[in-house]
């Protein structure tokens, strides 16, 4: 009977053998099938209960698809075949009672799939005469996709130097698992992502860290769906940047923040961090209460991206992600959890058992959390607990078991069949062995496996003699007959006889006694040192009529000569210089490393018997990584590294050298500077100096010995020194010119690893030269290039004394040396006098002016705009070196009043205007062609006239004065031009192609353009072949 049974048992099924097929996988389409199948059961023929081969698995299906029907596969092996039936949600399918369900092969079709019918969780029941299996179940659920709205989205204003974020907010869709890209202007120009510009995959939303105005553009948001292959995009979103004088700094501002993040062990998960600010923030990311997987991790989109690699428990945290600019921090904490899907950690497996006996099946399962197990037979539930109890098996018993482990993240399945089995003895499958072979002076076990149920009584005898337990003979409880120093006198036949109340068999084998195998020659032990060679030999004696081998093992591990041929060769000489019995070997070990010392053994091996010798092998080498490596004592350039000592690989430590990195530099390892200089072998502390005050440091240790330097130990805690005064100066002081009552002062900033501390800025000092007091002013950004100091007492083009010097929280440091520059210049404070101001056409117009005789202009700015139509703003502007007093506009609108000014300009701004001229452009050219009417070649072949119809201009177009020939060779884009007021001209006939362009001429300018192309030939030189002309001058074409 079964303690845990809770179902009654029918007594008649009966069965004899017994199949395994535990699956564990939780979405893969195909499981394995049990291999060793007869090795459990004997012959396969004899039936088992069905396997799966190929299982449902989840199905995602669009809505919109063109394939009208779904398969969920279900496929099995077994004997008889199984039938197949499946379950919607844990309620039958019906086959046939829905033209949509129908069976092929076992796999379920679902045609025409209904969200409202068809959406749900599958499994497939596959039964035979040996029992029911449940598959795994399998969604089916509907994928879609929404288009966007077609509303149209607001544009986006933002001021340069500001951040911004465009909102995706894509349309409804199912599943979640969605990929975005943004585009720009047009598809496909889909935009970069940089350390500017970032999509969160989870929102979609496009983030730009600092607007600048090349940012401006129009944005869709590109959302595709890779479970059901489709893609759509948004209306675009206009963005707009609004420039300013001068950009605005602003701080790190993290906008794009990844929730408390659950993922699986042995996944993969990503954290996303993106900030705005002015400067662009640098990302950095770092795990709170540990260090971020080693080898297990990696940041990419300049830090904006986080990605952790196969997760394991340890991994579970609290992250952080900071940014920073020259303008501020800002940080971002996440916590990572995670948890695990069931895994076997104990599985059930097929047994077959006698009946009458007992038998526990159990399965665990880890995960997180803990996972629920339960137990169906033949596809029932059966049992809620990870053990079945089975006492006084009986053949009800015999069934299709299946051990459930789930929890929130997943199902496993392990599948099993049990049989109990009745029966006389039977040699057919296990028969004893007709030749045994037994050593000399050895030990001899003769396996006696009868199948039968219930157990067997054994007995032995050798001839017709009974065996009985003594000093050399021993019956073992399982019926194995076992003997103890072998001799001749044992050799003979042996009977293993097997009886129960079925009935009982017997099997027989004889015994031969062989000479045993020596050991001769035991390998010695070898002292080397690492990168020399090793040598071991070993000999034996043996029967001459057995097959020998020699197993070569280091600490109990058999060598692999093949995969570690690098290192190891084996020699062997079986029947030594022609002596029958007697075989060596030869182990050679070149190159040797640490992890080639220990206990090898030489085994000479017989089918008969075996025996070991063993030796050691001593390899010095480098020393070890030192271990635990940990700083204290931390001050402004000095720290006492500690550490432990790692092993010395059997030569004594000779020193240690410390080395460090800079981890915001991420620069190599370096050498430091200790105090002693020398470290000793002996040594588990040393002190470093000469480092960097306020520095984020790691450091590492090395040791050395005799035979060279071991590898380096790990990393220690990051440490950052002491904040100190800081002792560097801006460099490079400078300035000078800028806006009439400015001081401009440049300097070049000074470099991060010299702030030597938090808050730091920089002190100016300045005062006109020869002046005794000093002004100060404070500037706190550490990356500023530039301070203008405005004041409408400060004289023009004065002599400044400027110096500087770096502050921060712990004081100032050293004054620059001075440097000498001159305050700005007034802008020019007389305006000039405009000579003339006239139109050339109705696009161009000249100015002149009396230039000023003031030595400070540097140039004159010219400009127009269109009287009441334009704004002062937005007028056309032309700058004209200070040697000029003239100058052309162009591009101007014709037939338009214009409004011209002039001022004067230096380096301090712009001067007065001058009195505005009016002045109104011509209309515009004709803008209709000249009708080519006729090309004709005069008798003697030497001019050809071209002819056009009159041009007569549109209302609003300048009157016709004449028309302009250009006669050019095709190719060249100079040739000769005419002018004349007729409607017509002769030009002379050249070599070559050549073409005539036309256009009529207005005082607003020349009109469109008419063209005729002419191909020639050579010009005839005799007037007397001039009837002939047509038949050798130029072929005219008409280009119009």
């Amino acid at each position: 009977m079964i303690a845990t049974a809770v179902q009654p048992r029918a007594m008649s099924h009966t069965s004899c053998c017994v199949l395994l097929s535990v699956s564990l996988a939780l979405s893969c389409r195909l499981w394995s099938v049990c291999a060793d199948f007869p090795a459990v059961f004997g012959d396969e023929s004899s039936g088992f209960g069905p396997v799966f081969e190929e299982q449902p698995f989840d199905t995602i299906y669009p809505e919109e698809s063109p394939e009208d029907k779904i398969i969920m596969s279900c496929r099995t092996r077994a004997n008889p075949p199984a039938s197949n039936r499946w379950r919607l949600n844990n309620t039958e399918v019906v086959i046939g009672n829905d033209d949509h369900y129908s069976l092929m092969g076992g796999n379920l079709v679902i045609s025409f799939p209904d969200k409202s019918k068809h959406a749900g969780n599958y499994s497939c029941l596959a039964s035979n005469e040996f029992g029911t299996l449940v598959s795994q179940k399998a969604s089916v659920q509907f994928g879609y996709l929404d288009m966007f709205s077609s509303d149209e989205r607001e544009a986006v204003y933002v001021k340069e130097g500001q951040g911004a974020v465009l909102l995706c907010a894509p349309p409804p869709h199912f599943p979640e698992d969605l990929f975005f890209r943004w585009i720009l202007n047009e598809f496909p120009e889909f935009i970069p992502l940089d350390k500017q510009r970032f999509v969160s995959q989870t929102t979609g939303n496009l983030y730009i860290s600092t607007v600048r105005a090349s940012d401006s553009g129009n944005y869709s948001c590109f959302v595709s769906s890779p479970s059901i292959a489709k893609s759509v995009f948004s209306k675009f979103i206009p963005l707009v940047p609004i420039a300013e004088r001068s950009l605005r700094k602003y701080p790190a501002d993290i906008k794009v923040k990844s929730p408390d993040t659950y993922t699986l062990l042995g996944q993969n998960v990503t954290l996303e961090c993106f900030a705005l600010g002015n400067p662009i923030p640098q990302i950095r990311w770092r795990k709170v209460d540990g260090d971020l997987p080693v080898h297990r991790h990696n940041i990419s989109m300049a830090g904006s991206l986080l990605h952790l690699y196969n997760i394991q428990y340890e991994d579970e945290g609290l992250y952080e992600c900071e940014a920073d600019n020259s303008k501020g921090k800002d940080r971002h904490k996440v916590h990572l959890y995670v948890e695990g899907a069931p895994k076997w950690v104990e599985k059930i497996s097929s047994s077959e058992r006698d009946i009458g006996g007992d038998y526990i099946m159990s399965c665990l399962a880890s995960g997180k959390p803990k996972p629920h197990v339960h137990f169906l037979k033949n596809g029932r539930m059966y049992a809620k607990n990870h053990e079945l109890h089975f006492t006084d098996l009986t053949f009800d018993d015999s069934a299709m078991y299946q051990c459930i482990a789930e929890n929130r993240h997943g199902t496993i399945y392990a599948n099993a069949e049990l049989r109990v089995f009745a029966g006389a003895p039977s040699f057919e499958w296990k028969p004893m062995k007709p030749k045994l072979l037994g050593a000399k002076n050895g030990r001899v076990v003769i396996d006696c496996k009868p199948r039968a149920a219930p157990q067997p009584t054994i007995s032995w005898s050798k001839g017709t003699e009974l065996l009985h337990n003594s000093s050399r003979i021993f019956i073992w409880p399982d019926g194995s007959l076992e003997l103890l120093n072998v001799t001749k006198s044992d050799e003979g036949k042996y009977t293993c006889f097997a009886e129960n109340d079925r009935g009982r068999a017997n099997s027989s084998g004889s015994l031969s006694v062989t000479d045993a195998t020596k050991i001769t020659l035991a390998p010695s032990n070898s002292d080397v040192s690492v990168g020399k060679s090793a040598r071991m030999e070993c000999a034996t004696s043996h029967d001459p009529t057995l097959d020998l081998t020699f197993v070569w093992s280091l600490d109990a591990h058999v060598i692999d000569f093949d995969r570690d041929r690098e290192h190891y060769e084996h020699k062997m000489d079986v029947n030594q210089d022609g002596q029958a019995g007697m075989s060596s070997s030869e182990l050679l070990i070149s190159n040797t490393q640490l992890r080639h010392a220990g206990h090898y053994s030489c085994t000479a091996q017989t089918p008969v018997d075996n025996v070991t010798a063993s030796a050691e092998l001593v390899v010095r080498g480098p020393p070890g990584p030192p271990g635990g490596v940990r700083v204290d004592e931390v001050m402004t350039s000095s720290v006492r590294v500690t550490w432990s000592h790692g092993t010395d690989n059997l030569s004594p430590i000779s020193k240690y050298s410390v080395q460090y990195r800079d981890v915001r530099e991420q620069q190599d390892w370096r050498d430091t500077s200790t105090s002693p200089v020398n470290v000793e072998g002996n040594a588990e502390m040393s002190s470093v100096i000469n480092l960097t005050p306020w520095t984020e440091y790691e450091f590492r240790v090395i040791a050395t010995n005799t035979l060279g330097t071991g590898p380096p130990s790990d990393p220690s805690p990051k440490i950052t020194t002491r904040e100190a005064r800081p002792v560097v100066a801006p460099s490079d002081i400078g300035g000078g010119g800028g806006t009439s009552r400015e001081l401009t002062i440049t300097w070049t900033p000074v470099q991060p690893q010299y702030y030597y501390g938090s808050n730091f800025g920089y002190i100016i000092a300045f005062k006109p030269h020869n002046d005794p007091e000093w002004m100060r002013v404070t500037v706190t950004d550490p990356q500023a290039q530039k301070y203008i100091h405005k004041d409408s007492k400060i004289p023009p083009s004065t002599r400044f004394e400027v110096k500087m010097k770096a502050f921060n929280s712990q004081g100032e440091g050293p004054f620059s040396v001075s440097a000498f520059i001159y305050s700005a210049q007034d802008v020019p404070a007389e305006a000039p006098t405009i000579i003339e101001a006239r139109t050339l056409s109705a696009t161009e117009a000249v100015v002149s002016w009396v230039p000023l005789q003031l030595q400070t202009v540097e140039g004159y700015q010219v400009r127009c705009w269109r009287e009441s139509v334009e704004n002062e703003a937005s007028a056309q502007r032309v700058l004209v070196p200070s040697r000029e007093n003239h100058t052309r506009l162009d591009n101007m609108k014709p037939n338009s009043h214009y409004l011209i000014e002039v001022r004067a300009y230096n380096g301090a701004g712009y001067g007065p205007a001058s009195q505005r001229h009016k002045i109104y452009t011509k209309k515009a050219p004709p803008s209709r062609p000249p009708k080519i009417i006729g090309t004709k070649m005069n008798y003697s072949g030497t001019t050809i006239n071209i002819a056009w119809e009159q041009v007569e201009p549109l209302t609003n177009e300048s009157t016709v004065e004449g028309y302009k020939v250009l006669y050019r060779q095709e190719g060249q884009p100079n040739g000769v031009l005419y002018t004349t007021a007729k409607q017509s001209i002769d030009l002379p006939m050249k070599k070559g192609d050549y073409l005539v362009e036309v256009r009529a001429h207005s005082e607003g300018g020349d009109g469109a353009v008419a063209q005729v192309r002419i191909a020639g030939a050579a010009i005839l030189a005799s007037p007397s072949l001039g009837f002939f002309w047509l038949l050798l001058t130029v072929l005219l074409s008409l280009i119009l």
